[in-house]
């Protein structure tokens, strides 16, 4: 498993309110993405910086996915360009699923 965290500095604070209704136009397009297992919208508390924790079944896919025409998007929409970081993800503690997987086990 893999977990990318992408951060964009956005040209002006968003409100957790202009976050949520933005966020809520955009999730669609990540429903049904090829090995994105889930993914958290961001915002930071000053409403600077917004960006995404993917949590991805391969390197590979997260890459496909993060195309240039999705660099163009999100520059586009938010106007800044994003800021990918990738980490090993070996284990995964899921408190609502009262289970832990590791890069071994099959993730939800």
């Amino acid at each position: 498993m893999i977990t990318a965290i992408v951060t964009f500095a956005l040209p002006a604070p968003m409100s957790r309110q202009q976050a949520r209704d933005t966020f809520l136009g955009t999730a669609p397009k990540y429903q049904g993405l090829d090995g994105l297992v889930r993914k958290h919208y961001i915002l930071s508390e000053d409403g600077r910086t917004a960006g995404g924790v993917y949590l991805w079944r391969s390197r590979a896919q997260a890459e496909a996915a993060y195309s240039d025409e999705w660099r163009a998007f999100v520059r586009a929409k938010y106007g800044a360009p994003p800021v990918i970081a990738f980490y090993d993800t070996p284990v995964m503690v899921d408190n609502v699923a009262h289970d832990v997987w590791s890069d071994v086990d099959a993730a939800p």
